[in-house]
């Protein structure tokens, strides 16, 4: 097919697909809120029936076999999180359609002076299968629980006043982005929606449309398939109201602004090359920060792993993933910490890089620091010690999208590296996606007020404390994107949020907290929590297992499959 005839076939494409969709808002305009919850229902259950060609379809993407553990990743960060999202967004829309909120009876706190909502656990059945874990939404300043109340629902409080087409630019990583998001536009933002895959998950284009035929039979939905043309003609097409992105900052900016000295001259003008609103997701470098005090070999042990799970999840190409170690250099415990780092990286399960450019970027890392250390089979992982925040390095201010992590010393103690960290963190590491703290039970009681002041100190959308951000991710009502105040010219990580099944209007960030231990050894030491190594971790052996079991139950609901969750769960 020559130039011209591939654009005119994109253009058509683009073209019909934006035209249907233009009929089918009236359609979703029409449909009332007991509709909206069936067809969520509906979905749902489709997720459970499609599920094993979903997970198919990642194993093609990522080259894993279909026997490997890591299979457990897929499930939990694919049809899992889709089908706990709809789950939510079901309740969220039951409680609407009866002129109530959705957080009416949701648990209330403060923090820092502000509001915030529960929103982990919120159920009987979170607390058991989630146990030792919570999160809670901040409200923004000045917001408070009867404001909360009485503007959660967003654009579900009027679902007739639709708001156009968005377009969703889907990302290419973790495979439940693209439809978490596509759900975001239809409810919280209330527009019919055009979905262009990454072409590196063109594979799921079948079993997402199995799921999501009724919001496609509607005309509420199209999913697209193609290149940088056809998310170039969806964007720029002018019957499309607004665009969201997942992906780099570099992507988002060439949207924006375009490129070359173009691009400038507009940025500097402020003048965008798109004329229409755009939210966006777009990663950073996610820091660890590991807070001294006294832990035993078999917490060292554990928390190595968890870190090294933050970094390689998913083969290290999460938004997310954890890039930078942040430590006390006067820690002395610090030697043993990083000897069980360096093993974690090195035993860690093998797998193939598939992400594009990954090579390259290793590469580059390699180049830029000769004394990097080479761990995991074939050397395919990158360990750079002895870094500085003062330190110019691309590890600190470039999202890497590979298996490279720094470790970033900084001198102190207590509440001085407290404030060293948290100055580190806010000034010198690109984005604000997600931060990490890793401190025992014994030292958090220790620091008392001044650890609550570091967390709220922390300029970043998630915030999880001896737990991965991914968890907020995974938590359907905590609510996912950068820190608030991002502008078009310094996007950073994104501006907007989505995931907030509960539909909360004016938020801040969520806040995940979770055992510092695992189960049994949290309940020796006064942890209340039964949660034994979770099945996220790349060590996790059936965790293949439990996330099938988990995806099952998230899509049918019902007392009879939680035993096995458990069983499974235990034998990680």
């Amino acid at each position: 097919m020559n130039h011209a005839s591939a654009e005119t076939g994109a253009r058509t494409l683009v073209d019909t697909a934006i035209a249907e969709l233009a009929e089918g808002e009236t359609r979703w305009a029409a449909l009332p809120l007991a509709g909206r919850r069936a067809m969520l229902g509906e979905v749902r259950r489709r997720v459970g029936a499609h599920a094993r060609e979903w997970v198919a379809a990642a194993a093609q993407i990522k080259r894993l076999p279909a026997d490997s553990p890591l299979m457990g990743e897929e499930w939990l960060s694919g049809p899992y999180a889709l089908a706990a999202a709809l789950g939510v967004l079901e309740n969220s829309l039951a409680a609407l359609d009866t002129g109530r909120s959705p957080v009416e009876s949701a648990h209330f706190g403060e923090a820092n002076g502000q509001a915030t909502v529960q929103v982990v656990p919120l159920s009987a059945m979170d607390s058991l299968l989630l146990s030792g874990f919570s999160a809670e939404v901040w409200l923004r300043p000045g917001v408070g629980k009867a404001a909360s109340v009485a503007g959660a629902g967003l654009a579900q409080r009027t679902p007739q006043d639709t708001r156009g087409i968005g377009v969703v630019l889907g990302a290419g990583n973790i495979l439940s982005i693209a439809p978490l998001d596509v759900l975001y536009e239809l409810l919280a933002n209330n527009r019919v929606v055009a979905l262009k895959l990454n072409p590196l998950t063109d594979p799921m284009l079948e079993a997402l449309t199995k799921i999501f035929t009724p919001f496609i039979n509607l005309g509420a939905l199209r999913i697209l398939t193609g290149g940088a043309d056809v998310g170039g003609l969806l964007v720029e097409h002018p019957q499309v109201a607004h665009v969201h992105l997942t992906g780099s900052a570099a992507t988002h900016d060439a949207i924006v602004w375009g490129t070359g000295q173009q691009a400038a001259d507009r940025k500097a003008a402020g003048t965008p090359r798109l004329g229409k609103p755009i939210t966006s997701e777009l990663g950073g470098v996610s820091p660890t920060i590991i807070i001294p005090g006294k832990w035993s070999r078999a917490d060292i042990t554990f928390q190595a792993q968890h870190v090294a799970t933050q970094r390689l999840h998913n083969g290290g190409y999460n938004c997310i993933a954890s890039q930078a170690v942040v430590i006390s250099a006067e820690w002395g415990q610090k030697q043993e910490f990083l000897a069980a780092l360096r093993n974690a990286l090195d035993t860690a399960p093998p797998r193939e890089a598939y992400y594009p450019g990954s090579d390259d970027r290793m590469a580059a890392a390699a180049a830029a620091h000769p004394s990097a250390e080479r761990l995991g089979e074939a050397g395919q992982r990158l360990l750079i010690t002895g870094l500085s925040p003062k330190d110019t390095e691309e590890v600190l201010e470039q999202e890497y999208l590979a298996p490279v992590l720094g470790v970033v010393e900084i001198e102190g103690s207590g509440r001085e590296f407290l404030d060293r960290a948290a100055a580190a963190a806010n000034e010198r590491l690109a984005g604000t996606l997600g931060a990490n703290v890793i401190a025992s039970p014994g030292t958090i009681k220790g620091l008392g007020p001044s650890f609550e002041r570091f967390i709220a100190s922390l300029r970043y959308g998630t915030i999880g404390i001896n737990a991965w951000t991914a968890v907020g991710f995974l938590s359907p009502a905590a609510t996912w994107g950068g820190f608030p105040g991002h502008t078009l010219d310094d996007v950073q990580s994104g501006i907007g949020v989505v995931h907030n099944a509960l539909l909360l209007a004016d938020t801040e960030r969520t806040v995940v907290r979770g055992p510092f231990r695992p189960s049994p050894r949290s309940l020796l030491h006064g942890e209340f929590s039964l949660t034994p190594t979770p099945p996220w971790y790349v060590t996790n052996r059936t965790a293949a297992v439990t996330g099938e079991r988990l995806t099952q139950f998230a899509a049918d609901p019902r007392w009879r499959r939680v035993p096995a969750i458990l069983v499974s769960a235990l034998r990680g």
